[in-house]
Order: structure tokens, then sequence, then C-alpha cells
């Protein structure tokens, strides 16, 4: 990371309230394929969250705990602030001096810039600006939200607006929050209704539409330099999994998440191609 930092954009991508197993499974079945191709060996990788919610996992994110691979450590970690005694930090890993990843980002000369997706980002509120709050430049409107079915369409329109007003000799640090895979999303499965309600099947088709438009999110970020993307989930959640409904609880369906980092490679074809 101490050579990415500072050469590369950045690109770190929350796919809000997304099941490990509803992720593998579909990328198995070959239902996303824009993000599959992008998964190294074409799989996402499980981890386990650092949170069992949106506030505190992306707390816990934005201090430099990404998700944590799901099988014994120590895991050395991608991004650490200072910190004495860290075992996890690692002569690899890309070490600040601020309290808070996006901060140390921006004192290393990136824009820092949120696009949020579900409450917690929505700046409507003290508690829904601390989150935006760390970074130079946040956006939130209600089409980005939980409760619009063209949430994610409307984020990456925002995303390509950033990237081409910011001057091509400033790195980007760019955070998106997709909210579409949260409750409610019934509306994403052709035919359903709200008397149907929220189920893995309506999580599945949340996904596929995600990955509909996620090509233009990276097609975005590719044009100004090479890009390092890191792609994951901030936790699961479950739908009537041992009877639990719902996150904010410790149950597999939401410790267990899918993780991806990759490189964008830079490419000069206007994002709009890749609608």
């Amino acid at each position: 990371m101490n050579e990415i930092v500072g050469s590369h954009d950045i690109l770190l991508v929350t796919l809000d309230t997304l099941r490990h197993d509803v992720a593998a499974d579909l990328a198995e079945a070959g239902r996303t394929p824009h993000l599959t191709r992008r998964l190294p060996g074409g799989r996402w990788e499980e981890r386990h969250a650092p949170g069992s919610f949106t506030y505190a996992s992306h707390q816990a994110i934005f201090a430099g705990f990404l998700p944590t691979p799901a099988a014994p450590g120590p895991h050395p970690r991608l991004f650490a602030a200072a910190f004495a005694g860290s075992e996890t930090t690692a002569e690899r890993t890309y070490v600040y001096d601020t309290p808070d990843l996006v901060s140390g980002l921006a004192e290393a000369g990136y824009h820092t810039v949120c696009i949020g997706g579900v409450g917690f980002f929505n700046k409507q509120g003290p508690l829904g600006s601390v989150l935006p709050g760390l970074f130079q430049e946040s956006h939130w409107e209600p089409e980005f939200g939980v409760a619009s079915p063209t949430s994610f369409e409307s984020q990456v329109a925002c995303a390509e607006r950033v990237v081409r007003r910011l001057p091509h000799d400033r790195r980007l640090f760019l955070f998106v929050n997709v909210a579409a895979l949260h409750q409610p999303n019934w509306f994403h499965l052709p035919g359903a209704t709200r008397e149907d309600g929220d189920s893995r099947t309506t999580h599945a088709a949340a996904l596929e539409y995600v990955d509909r438009h996620i090509g233009r999110l990276f097609a975005a970020m590719s044009r100004r330099r090479r890009c390092f993307a890191i792609v994951c989930s901030d936790h699961g959640t479950a739908y009537g999994d041992d009877g639990y409904t719902g996150h904010r609880i410790g149950h597999a369906s939401v410790w267990t998440v899918p993780y991806a980092h990759f490189f964008l490679e830079r490419s000069p074809v206007p994002a709009e191609a890749a609608r």
C-alpha cells in the first residue's frame, strides 16, 4: 500500500447489508457478470465484518479495520493509524498519523469524497453527519437512499460528475455507500409487491441491479489513472435465519461478508460507454 498511496486513485465501495452467501451464489451462477469479472479468481473472499450494523462497521473501516479474513490470523492490514502495539500493522501497511483513513489520505494529498446511501450518511441530523463529515466533500439526496428504486444509478451519476470536475493532477479517494441492498429491497424483483416484503430473493435481485450499473462506476474511476478498488459489505442481514430478521445481531448471516480488492487499469473510454 505504500507504493499505491500517492500514485493511484482509490475507490472504496461498501455494498451495505450484502450477505456473503447471496453474493457467492450469484457470482457462481453468472448473475453478476460485471462484478464477478473483477473478482480475483472470479470469487468473493469470505470475511468477517468489523461491526454488525452500518455505523459501527464504517467507524471501524474508516479507522483502517476492513473486514477480516475468515481464517485464523493475525492478518496484516492494508491501512492503519499509527498505534503502538498493533499486531496487524506490517511493513507493507500504509500507516497514517491521523485518527482515520480519510483524513490520513487527505493529508497525503487526496481529495476525499463521500457519496452516501443509507441513513447514517444522509446529513439530516447530527448522527447522520458524523461519517460524511470525515470527508472534504460529501453528497446525499433522497434519490441515493434505501427507498429509491434507482438509488445506485443516481449515485453512479454523482460519481461521474465528481470525477469529471476534479483536476487531473489531484489524487481522488472516492467512497460510495450503496443503499440498494438494504431493506426495503422488494421493488428490485420484477413482479414483487410491498405486501410480499423483503427476502433473500429480493436481496439477490438488488445485487443484480447494482451489477448492471457498477461498470459505469469502474469506468469513471479508471479514466484518470490506475485505481486501487476495494469492494465489500459492511455487514450482512438475516431473513428468517434461525428465526432472526435484520442485523445488529450476532448471527453468521450478519458477520459473514464478501470482500475483494483489485486494480482498475487506466482507460480513456468515457464512463458513458459502460452504461
